[in-house]
């Protein structure tokens, strides 16, 4: 059985549909053995209560030392035995240190077709403002592997999804979102083949 532990900062819809991509089956082989939120407040804690995931909490508030939040999160991560980090809507920087110790068992879900609309200043609504600004006709959500620029590393899934006439921020975050879940839920099944393909072979 791998071990995950998802990295959230908010309310946790994609930590949720994580959870219920392994109660229903979909996700077989894995559990998340860990919840760390940089959010001492977000609701994401809540639902990890729900379904009995241990979690914690290391964020700036508590940690205000990027070297000692680090250090903490690596022996969290560690104590946890994570054999595969998502991020799920986690909005703090991940230190090198992190990426070099798990690289290749990090991934990230971004709600828009990277290279499109990603990188510094470009996360929730920032993202979907832009695409209708830009009166692009489809955006959509992508999955990829975490590396030490923002949203730079390889892509692992995307998934398209229309513009539609009329589209608010509200509404086209609200589609993109249906996506994310979907994708992420994909993109983990795959992950968890390919680390239990790997742990077999050492």
């Amino acid at each position: 059985m791998l071990r995950i532990t998802v990295l959230v900062s908010g309310n946790g819809t994609n930590l949720q549909a994580v959870i219920d991509g392994i109660e229903s089956g979909f996700i077989q082989g894995a559990e998340i053995g860990l919840v760390i939120s940089s959010n001492p407040n977000a609701y994401s804690l809540e639902r990890a209560k729900k379904h009995n995931i241990k979690s914690l909490v290391i964020g700036k508030a508590n940690y205000p030392d990027i070297k000692e939040r680090t250090k903490a999160l690596i022996d969290a991560l560690d104590e946890a035995k994570t054999d595969l980090v998502i991020l799920a809507g986690y909005m703090s920087i991940l230190d090198s240190k992190i990426i070099e110790a798990y690289r290749g068992r990090i991934i990230n879900v971004h709600p828009s077709l990277i290279p499109q609309f990603c990188g510094k200043g470009f996360y929730g609504k920032y993202v979907h403002e832009a695409v209708l600004a830009s009166g692009a006709l489809e955006t959509g959500a992508t999955v990829h592997y975490v590396d030490e620029g923002i949203d730079t590393g390889p892509i692992i899934l995307q998934e398209k999804v229309p513009v539609l006439e009329g589209d608010t921020v509200d509404t086209l975050a609200a589609r993109v979102l249906k996506t994310e879940h979907k994708i992420l839920k994909e993109a983990v099944k795959i992950m968890i083949a390919s680390l239990s393909e790997k742990k077999g072979d050492r």
